[in-house]
């Protein structure tokens, strides 16, 4: 069953256009990778600091195996010199309502 993924990140003050580019920079190897069916990049009208991702994946353990492979190639911790705080992620599963 697939699972949406809601990133959200918070950039250090007036580091939103940093974090978009950052992600900009780092999304096509995303959407490729096995298990992605889709990711939007959303930026807060009201906070140009505050961005937040919405992912499709098959599957959690999908996303898990992608946040893993980012860890081990340092992009968490590169996020992290721009992000104010650690991402806020979440994990939603389509209802029937």
């Amino acid at each position: 069953m697939t699972v949406r993924v809601l990133l959200e990140v918070d950039a250090k003050p007036g580091a939103g256009d940093e974090l978009v580019a950052f992600f900009r920079s780092i999304l096509t190897d995303t959407r490729g990778f096995d298990g992605c069916r889709s990711v939007d990049t959303l930026r807060n009208g009201d906070d140009a600091d505050n961005v937040v991702l919405v992912e499709v994946w098959e599957s959690r353990a999908h996303y898990e195996k992608y946040l893993a492979w980012r860890q081990e190639k340092g992009t968490v911790e590169r996020l992290m010199e721009i992000a104010a705080a650690p991402p806020n992620i979440r994990y939603f599963d389509l209802t029937d309502a």
